[in-house]
This record gives C-alpha cells, structure tokens and sequence, in this order.
C-alpha cells in the first residue's frame, strides 16, 4: 500500500485491437486512460487479423503504460497492484498485456491481478455513476460477447443468457460487410439505419427454447443475407438503410425482450449495459425506455468506457484485490475463459 487510504491500480488490456492502460484509485477514479486503436490497420483487411493485433500490441505496450502514467502524474512506486486481462480473447494479444504486467509487478515487487475482459466491460459502470453497486442486471454487448448477468456483489456473477452463435456485435460486423458499409460494421450500421425505416422488413428475432434469456443472431444474419441475395437474383435494387435500420431493430428487439424478462423474473431495480454495441444510441434508448416503462433505474457507460479500455479494467482489479485475489506468474491467457471461473 501507498501508506494512504486510496488504492492505486496500474492497468492493461490488450485482448484484441485495443492496446490501453490506466491508472485508477478506489475503482472509481480515473487519473488516465490511455488507448492505442488499431481500427485503420484491421480496417484494410475487412476485420481483425489476429498475427498483426499481436505484433501492433508488442509495439505499443510499454508506450502506453509509460503514457497512462505521465497522464495519471504517478509514477510505478505509487502503484499498489497491476491488474491485467488475462481473458477471453485473442491469445496472442492477451499474452502481449500479460507479459508486460508481470514484468512491471516482478521488477517492482507489485501485486498482480488478472481481470476477466468481460467483468471489466460490467465494472465500467462503475467509473460512470460512482453511486452503482450490486445487485443489478447487467448486458453485456460486444463483437466477441452478448451476455445477461446477473451482478449480485462486487466479483459474484450469474450469467442468466449468453448467446448460442454469433455475438450482437460479430452478427453487426458481418451485416456491415454484406451491405458494403466496410469495418467495424457497428457504428457504421447504426449510421446508415438512421436513413432507413426499421419496419420496412421483417427479420427474424429467435427465440431459445431450451434457454429462455439465451440468444441467437445466426438466423437473423443468415435472413439479412438471404435477402440481399434475392433481390440481386431478381434484379431488384436494395434499399441499404432499410436492410441496416431492419436488421438493427431486429437485434434491439432480441435483446430488450429477453432483458425485460429477466427483470420481470428477478424483481430487479437496476439495469446496465456494457460492452462496444452498447455504445449504440438507438439501443441504449430503447432500453432506457423499457426500463423507466418498469420503474428500473438504467446505467450507461460513456462511450469511451464502452469500448475496450483499461479504466474498466482497473475498477475491476481493484473489486478483486481488496477482496484479496492475488496472482501469481503462472497466471496464463485463457482466450475461452467463463465468466465467475478462476
């Protein structure tokens, strides 16, 4: 400890094509939170590459580190413990911000904590409404993860629904490219529905039988993309804001439908999102709107929390180390690693 009663976290994420890092106090505080994207160089190949994610993060850790410190006026003796994600996501690029965080905690005799990436995405409303704590309900909307959790105390999650195939966030890339928008295919998706009418086509919205808060977006792609191939088979020209505002209404659909289910069930009073999607204006309003329909109170990161971050990962380390967890240098990327496992 820094001999006062504030908790100085030094974190880093890296499990995708975010390099970031941050210093954080009490998992509220932010001093910095820096982030190096690499969107202009995945954006060349139509989505991430896994190989270049990982060379980028190599070049990019320790500049970030060295930044998110400067930026935080602090300096590694100030630092009571390292908080790095050790998973899930791209092994290569999970073992870049592991290596780095180890070797910071080894050479300067620091507690390190591994963070789950998707505890983290939860943990960034923290930071937004500094009043928040468990129990709430949290969604979690991402490229890689669509999750439903319920948060029941600071590092006790259920995971109530998840999704059986493509993530929200993945199933939104992936329109993106059929329609010609390019990458990333959720922020450019939501763009172009605001031009379009989201009731001119009626897609599909699955439903689980066997898990009622479970998701499904395969179909709903699958519908997306069967659509556009026959209207070309037919010579008939495509109305992309329609197909992008249809498609978007149809995922909002799936997943304030389940969401208000599992309120109704679990008698909730506090609602979350999280994750990339959820930066999504159209989504959080529809939301937002549900829940006050309910008498639910709603949370909402600010975009630059929605997205991969290293503030949200630091509020998480700090949640996991005063509760005592500490790790040790066998700590290991774990790319499929569950939620609530250790």
């Amino acid at each position: 400890m820094t001999g006062s009663d504030k908790v100085r976290i030094l974190a880093i994420e890296s499990s995708c094509d975010e390099t970031a890092a941050a210093v954080v106090v009490n998992g509220r505080e932010v001093l910095s939170n820096v982030i190096s994207t690499q969107i202009p160089i995945h954006t060349l190949y139509g989505g991430v590459v896994p190989e270049i994610a990982s060379r980028k993060h190599i070049e990019r850790v320790n500049q970030v580190v060295k930044e998110a410190l400067k930026e935080a006026n602090t300096t590694l003796d100030e630092i009571d413990a390292i908080g790095v994600t050790y998973g899930p996501g791209l092994v290569g690029a999970l073992l870049v911000g592991l290596s780095a965080a180890k070797a910071i905690a080894w050479a300067k005799d620091i507690p390190l904590v591994g963070v789950h990436h998707i505890e983290g995405h939860i943990c960034a409303n923290y930071i937004e409404d500094i009043h928040l704590e468990p129990p709430f309900m949290c969604l979690v909307v991402s490229g890689g993860h669509t999750h439903l959790v319920n948060v029941a105390d600071y590092g006790k999650y259920e995971i109530l629904g998840r999704t059986r195939d493509d993530a929200a966030g993945e199933a939104f890339d992936k329109v993106a490219r059929a329609i010609g928008l390019g990458y990333p295919g959720g922020p450019k998706v939501e763009v172009k529905a605001k031009e379009g009418n989201p009731h001119a086509i009626k897609f599909p919205v699955a439903k689980v039988d066997d898990g009622v808060y479970d998701f499904s977006f395969s179909g709903l792609k699958s519908a997306v993309l069967n659509y556009i191939n026959g209207a070309q088979m037919k010579g008939e020209t495509i109305n992309e804001a329609d197909i992008a505002a249809s498609f978007q209404q149809a995922v909002i659909d799936a997943l304030v439908g389940n969401a208000m289910k599992a309120i109704d069930e679990y008698g909730t009073t506090k609602f979350a999102i999280a994750g990339g999607v959820a930066s999504n204006k159209t989504l959080s309003a529809a939301l937002e709107k549900a829940c006050q329909e309910k008498g639910v109170e709603f949370y909402h990161p600010a975009p630059i929390l929605c997205t991969d971050n290293a503030a949200m990962i630091g509020a998480a380390a700090y949640y996991e180390y005063i509760n005592g967890r500490r790790d040790g240098w066998d700590l290991n990327a774990i790319p499929n690693l569950v939620l609530g496992e250790r």
